[in-house]
């Protein structure tokens, strides 16, 4: 099939001829009709078969002219980066049709935002947080949402945005059309799914899972950061075959050690994103990579869902990922649009139960690939690889018992109730009076 044998108009055709796009991929072909024919759908497919294209095509599609103010159509994402990106795919198709469409998200200014809103829009892509603040503010009304989509929802809710999406929904109409697209299905999205869809359709492309074919992949045991360093500088310096290198870590601080070991390395040709850095500094690295500025791009498991950046020859994983569905994420940024790509993975002994956790999920092993004999063992350990200290004198934090109290105390400071006739005789030696209150009583006594 062609993007002509489906039921497109001329300017959406005219925008893919544009772009060089004669083929959908499966996820845009299944996907279509359901959408176009108003039914509740659910998607499930890998990061990089075009997930965004198969709900962007049907909807814009069904998208009539307008100059109402209320959006007609919400997409919620994760991150800001994927705000971004799907601003600019909407742009890129919507290249002959005449719509207005905004993203919204944190780290910039909210009045500029709010500003952006109160002029009208057809389309309003946005992070669940800044949403639900703009809402708060009410900059915009989503009583006119007709159709809302919700991409990379599992991520959305393990960044902890349940609360927002939740309330977000609840003002949304009920007669709208609600769709989902992820890579994984989780318990917590199937609850969400019971609960705000009408008997959705399922269109499962690949299992959850399942790594692409197109992706070759290899894994090194290592013992830890400097080795693992030591063995990245020694494939980075092989400019021909590692050409557009992505590296994944899942702890920011160090992402930023790396980052300050590669760039004396390679200067000029290393990047950094992660959430401790500033919008612009995000934006500015994710598109000097994508332009051929840099070289190497290293970035956060956050940012996984993100970054729509083509022709990356290798995926490192620095560390193997505690959550295997993670690992897929990361994969999943080579090999796009059915070219070839390449994954490599670094292990160390402490991450060995993630390694298995993460074949068992593909339901196949990583090929082992031995250490080059010219990479240098280091045995200094950074501080997250050291072990902790126990606290000598903390008698709860070296696993003994708590013992006895440093010492007795003296007689004098003991303690002993004496009940009511103590406090009788404390009365008379200091002569409190018998009747509080009462004038007369008190000066008969003195």
């Amino acid at each position: 099939m062609s993007f002509q044998d489906l039921n497109l108009n001329t300017p959406l055709r005219n925008a893919l001829e544009d772009l060089n796009f004669q083929t959908p991929t499966p996820i845009q072909e299944q996907a279509f009709s359901s959408i176009m024919a108003g039914r509740d759908v659910v998607g499930i497919a890998q990061t990089g078969t075009g997930k965004t294209f198969a709900y962007l095509l049907p909807l814009l599609r069904m998208l009539k002219y307008s100059e109402q103010k209320n959006p007609r159509i919400l997409i919620m994402v994760p991150t800001r980066e994927l705000v971004v990106q799907v601003v600019e795919e909407i742009e890129k198709l919507a290249k002959y049709i005449n719509l207005r469409v905004a993203g919204v998200y944190g780290g910039v200014n909210i009045n500029t935002q709010h500003q952006d809103l109160m002029r009208g829009l057809d389309i309003i892509v946005a992070t669940p947080r800044r949403l639900y603040d703009l809402v708060l503010r009410r900059a915009v009304q989503l009583k006119s949402i007709q159709k809302f989509v919700i991409d990379e929802v599992d991520v959305m809710l393990d960044l902890g945005f349940k609360f927002q999406v939740n309330n977000i929904i609840e003002l949304l109409p009920s007669n709208r059309q609600s769709i989902m697209f992820s890579a994984t299905m989780t318990e917590t999205v199937e609850e969400m799914i019971n609960a705000d869809f009408k008997a959705p359709e399922k269109i499962s492309v690949a299992v959850s899972g399942t790594p692409l074919e197109n992706i070759d992949q290899q894994g090194y045991l290592i013992p830890n950061f400097y080795t693992k360093a030591n063995l990245l500088k020694q494939l980075l310096a092989d400019e021909e075959t590692y050409q557009k290198v992505l590296i994944f870590i899942g702890d920011k601080r160090i992402a930023d050690r790396l980052y300050e070991n590669l760039a004396e390395e390679f200067p000029g040709e290393t990047s950094l994103v992660h959430t401790g850095k500033s919008q612009n500094y995000r934006l500015k690295s994710v598109s000097d990579f994508d332009g051929g500025l840099s070289r190497i791009l290293i970035a956060t498991d956050v940012m996984a869902r993100g970054l729509d950046i083509k022709n990356i020859s290798h995926v490192i994983n620095f560390d193997t990922p505690r959550y295997p569905e993670n690992y897929l994420h990361r994969i999943g940024r080579t090999g796009r649009a059915e070219k070839k790509g390449h994954s490599l993975l670094f292990t160390t002994e402490n991450e060995l139960e993630y390694l298995d956790a993460i074949e068992e999920l593909m339901k196949m092993e990583i090929p082992r690939v031995e250490l080059p004999e010219e990479v240098k063992i280091a045995t200094e350990l950074i501080p997250e690889e050291k072990p902790r200290a126990i606290e000598i004198n903390n008698p709860n934090k070296g696993g003994e018992e708590a013992g006895p109290a440093f010492h007795e105390k003296t007689d004098k400071n003991k303690k002993v109730n004496l009940g009511g006739s103590y406090r009788r005789e404390i009365a008379k030696k200091y002569k409190k009076p018998k009747t509080r209150g009462d004038k007369n009583a008190n000066r008969k006594r003195k």
